[in-house]
């Protein structure tokens, strides 16, 4: 046998047949898995051991062995993952592979579902509607049950999504989404409005995403003709990401390989970060008592990381259950060690960042692009965003919209804006289009009325829009005003981060949890906005700060495109995963922000998820590392000294290398 633990396998040159020679090409742990005779197996695969290299190359041994391609399913979480598997199997064993049945879930229960959805109630040519058309059927369910006073159909949607997904009742997931709020929320309205979407749905021969894998299972255990016909044709079921499927995705799994009990699993529960959206880490934790007599192997054989790296990744999964916890070994020489950096505050940090992401480009020769900042919330890289616009260096936010582009940020900042400047048509019409009964032109009426003019100082305006609102935007405009009247008595002293946070105590608060899924992240992100406008003596100030960055943003935007691409990468630890960069910088590793207290707070087993998302993060890093530890934190009330994550706490001091800028 070729050597124990070979280096980087290179895949462009390999990807040829192989004629059953795989042995050539995998390791031992990995040619293990791969020529295994049948029955459950679960492949336990650490983060860059060659989890995609072992199903394609099992797929290819099973063809060779005889097994036609039609006989195997192969399921997947997304189209380009299923994508590139079926060519490199191509690549390996030709044309063969061409009926293997290979996709995501959701293609899947669709292909079942054409065949034979008449079976649970629908036509063969249903239609799948997409988010818009979700969205628009819910809306016509909450107009014809006259229920005005509803969460938007945005959280509707969500709540019914979080129950599908994780197979807990409306009424559960309605009291957990409310359970911490002050807002009095009518349940029985609720569900009585989702239970007539899922009727309108039905009548019209209609599925939602959702419905894709409910439906499908209902199909499979309640015809066991129809079930012993796909458990007859698949004699082997292959699974990716398997640590990420939810209770309805395991129970397809199940029921499809209950037959031949080929099953073949591939996961890491280590990387389990998305229970927040359903994934059950119990499907792959207890499935060695699923079937007992499943086979287990583990893939340990790093290639993507310097052996320094995965020192501080072995520190995080010391806890880890023994049977599943994976050592991963390394395959590349030595390199940098580590960094735990300690640093003043966010600004400093944000300093720090970008001196040490010009070093690495200048003497390492590294691209931007090679570079990658990550962080647990997407307000945590607020310093950052703000500073490497002004810097003019090139960088891609891939963890969603830019901080000051962000719905709600452009929905506190216009109290400020329509307090500071009577002629802002365009604050106005977005603060009174948050308000019930209230459009584009409803409020463009309004503006008119007014003679194009809000003037929070004159008394005679703010009751002159007062009796001009219809009878239904009252009550939240009676609970704002207040805040508006604050500021025109303020005089000089007009401190952006207190009337904001008046907005919100009083009403946005109420408006932000009715209107968005996450608004727990929203608004968390607005506490930090607040916490910003600290270093702001008056509004007018703080207005032109952030036109300024908004400028700067869109020059930055055009700077990436001209470099092709070429930009540093900030992104949270979630849409990280599955990437790598040769160089990853972690932002704010401090107790309350990583790990999120939020989370802590709200599961049992909320530090064991942060956990595996920070162990996400460390095994991001292909050559360097970075841990940045700031020791003090603005907030809304001023400020508060930060403790070092337990994470980076708990790492062994040989680990790391400590720095003090």
């Amino acid at each position: 046998m070729n050597n124990p633990v070979p280096g980087r396998q290179p895949d462009g040159e390999i990807l040829k047949r192989v004629s059953g020679d795989h042995h050539a090409v995998l390791n031992p742990q990995q040619l293990a898995a791969v020529v295994a005779e049948g029955g459950p197996m679960l492949v336990l695969a650490a983060a860059g051991t060659g989890k995609t290299r072992t199903l394609v190359h099992r797929v290819a041994a099973l063809v060779e062995k005889g097994v036609p391609a039609y006989r195997i399913l192969l399921l997947t979480f997304t189209n380009k993952a299923a994508d590139e598997m079926l060519s490199r199997a191509a690549a390996l064993v030709g044309r063969q592979v061409g009926d293997l049945w290979g996709g995501t879930f959701h293609h899947m229960a669709n292909r079942l579902l054409r065949r034979d959805a008449g079976r649970i109630g629908f036509k063969s040519d249903y239609t799948i509607l997409d988010r818009d058309d979700s969205l628009s059927l819910m809306k016509d369910c909450v107009k014809s049950l006259g229920r005005d006073a509803l969460p938007k159909p945005e959280v509707l949607m969500a709540i019914a999504g979080t129950a599908t997904n994780t197979g807990k009742s409306l009424m559960q997931v309605i009291e957990k989404k409310f359970q911490s709020e002050e807002i009095i929320v009518n349940v029985n309205a609720v569900i009585s409005v989702i239970s007539a979407y899922a009727e309108k749905k039905t009548k019209i021969g209609a599925m939602d995403f959702d419905d894709l894998l409910t439906n499908a299972l209902k199909l499979l255990r309640e015809n066991p003709d129809v079930l012993e016909r796909y458990q007859e044709r698949f004699m082997h079921v292959l699974v990716d990401e398997y640590q990420d499927t939810n209770h309805l995705q395991a129970g397809i799994v199940d029921c499809m390989a209950a037959r031949h009990r080929n099953l073949f699993v591939v996961g890491d529960d280590f990387q389990c970060i998305y229970e927040w959206r359903g994934a059950d880490i119990g499907n792959i934790m207890r499935f060695p008592e699923r079937y007992p007599d499943a086979k287990t192997y583990k893939l340990e054989i790093n290639y993507r990381s310097v052996p320094e790296v995965l020192a501080v990744a072995n520190a995080c999964t010391t806890e880890a259950a023994p049977a599943f916890r994976k050592i991963l070994i390394p395959t590349r020489k030595s390199g940098s060690k580590p960094v735990l950096v300690h640093l003043r505050d966010g600004d400093h940090q944000a300093r720090y960042v970008l001196e040490i992401a010009d070093q690495l480009r200048s003497r390492h020769n590294l691209n931007w692009s090679d570079i990658a900042i990550l962080y647990r919330a997407h307000h945590q890289a607020m310093e950052l965003q703000m500073l490497l616009a002004r810097a003019r260096l090139p960088y891609v936010i891939t963890s969603g919209v830019r901080f000051f582009e962000q719905v709600h940020i452009k929905d506190v900042c216009c109290i400020l804006r329509i307090a500071e400047n009577a002629r802002d048509e365009v604050a106005f019409s977005r603060i009174l289009c948050m308000l019930p009964r209230i459009g584009r032109q409803s409020a463009r009426k309004l503006w008119e009325k007014l003679g194009e003019k809000f003037d929070v100082m004159d008394p005679v305006s703010l009751s002159s829009l007062r009796d001009l609102l219809p009878t239904a935007a009252r009550p939240a405009w009676e609970r704002i005003l207040p805040v508006l009247e604050k500021y025109g008595q303020a005089g000089s002293l007009k401190l952006p981060g207190e009337t904001i946070g008046q907005f919100v105590h009083v009403w946005y608060k109420d408006h932000a949890v009715e209107t968005f899924e996450d608004s727990e992240r929203r608004l968390d992100e607005i506490d930090e906005l607040v916490a910003y406008t600290n270093r702001f003596q008056d509004t007018a100030g703080f207005l032109a700060d952030v036109a300024l960055y908004t400028n700067l943003e869109a020059e930055n935007e055009g700077l990436a495109q001209n470099r092709g691409g070429d930009a540093i990468r900030l992104s949270t630890v979630h849409q990280a995963k599955g990437m790598e960069w040769k160089a990853v910088m972690v932002l704010w590793m401090v107790d309350g922000m990583f790990p999120s207290s939020r989370t802590l707070e709200e599961s049992v087993s909320g530090e064991d998820e942060e956990r595996r998302l920070f162990y996400v993060a460390v095994t991001r890093a292909k050559d360097y590392l970075f841990l940045c530890v700031p020791q003090w934190r603005n907030t809304h009330g001023g400020g508060m000294p930060c403790r070092p994550s337990r994470f980076v706490l708990q790492l062994p001091g040989n680990t790391i290398r400590r720095v003090n800028v």
